[in-house]
């Protein structure tokens, strides 16, 4: 058929510790039943293996000599697999770290798709939110995806606030010379920069199971301020009820997760998923 990939099966993995509850390969099994195609997502669970970030260049010639057509990573490979492999695409060179990687005739080409996520599960849920003035907590792993996100989706000034400053301080250094439209600064006064934004994200991960508790006091948080989540186990984070309960719009973690997957499956297979069926199995394996 034309314009069909010409490959209709495909074999993937996903490296990272502490990955046996992942969410995300059933997810793309499921898009791949859903689009008629095979799809085979082995969770490579550096945990289980006894493990770190060290044994990457092995397992990712194991990929290449197995024929893996992709690989997703997370904690804690994303920023050591960057200098492993053959190119970057902008984003990921950008951000510096890789979450997706695209295996094609033995060359791996690292992409990120985490700032998608966060940007496409912003762009369905908050049309119309202002965009003027954003404060970000957290500036790790998932920090500067967010950051590079929010200024993707047109915000003009943008604090970034961390326990760790340091952190915060390259974050922007990092992403302010491809935003020179954008004032991107560090934050230390928590409750003078959350008076004067239009909208907060959390993206640490205060909030989780294993995290309880808020990144910023909630007695900061007021009704006309927006706020989006990353964390997405639990769904409700403390931070969202707090805002719900004060009448926020508010956007919770689950459809960056989700979105950062359907943009992996394209990249890896050329085919969009249906994200609705992403959803339908994000909500199926609870949380």
């Amino acid at each position: 058929m034309p314009g069909m990939h010409p490959k209709s099966s495909f074999l993937v993995g996903l490296i990272g510790s502490g990955i046996a509850a992942s969410r995300t390969p059933p997810m793309h099994e499921a898009a791949a039943d859903a689009a008629g195609i095979r799809y085979l997502y082995k969770k490579i669970d550096l945990t289980e293996l006894k493990l770190g970030a060290e044994a990457l260049p092995e397992l990712l010639t194991a990929a290449r000599r197995m024929g893996f057509d992709g690989l997703n990573v997370t904690h804690p490979c994303k920023q050591a697999i960057v200098p492993l492999l053959d190119e970057l695409s902008p984003d990921a060179e950008a951000l510096g770290a890789v979450n997706t990687v695209v295996i094609r005739n033995g060359r791996m080409t690292g992409h990120n798709t985490d700032w998608f996520g966060f940007a496409e599960n912003f762009r369905r849920n908050m049309q119309g939110a202002p965009l003027g003035c954003v404060v970000q907590f957290g500036a790790g792993g998932a920090g500067a995806a967010v950051a590079f996100a929010l200024m993707k989706l047109g915000v003009r000034e943008l604090t970034i606030i961390d326990v760790d400053v340091a952190k915060a301080q390259s974050v922007v250094d990092g992403l302010s010379p491809r935003f020179a439209e954008v004032r991107l600064k560090v934050g230390r006064d928590v409750a003078a920069a959350v008076a004067a934004a239009d909208g907060i994200v959390n993206a640490t991960p205060i909030g989780m199971d294993k995290y309880p508790g808020t990144p910023l006091p909630t007695a900061l948080l007021r009704p006309d301020l927006w706020v989006a989540e990353i964390v997405y186990f639990p769904l409700e984070t403390a931070l969202l009820r707090a805002a719900r309960g004060l009448g926020c719009r508010t956007v919770d973690g689950g459809g960056m997760a989700i979105f950062q997957g359907t943009e992996a499956f394209r990249l890896f297979t050329g085919i969009s998923p249906d994200p609705d069926v992403f959803f339908a199995t994000f909500a199926s394996l609870g949380g």
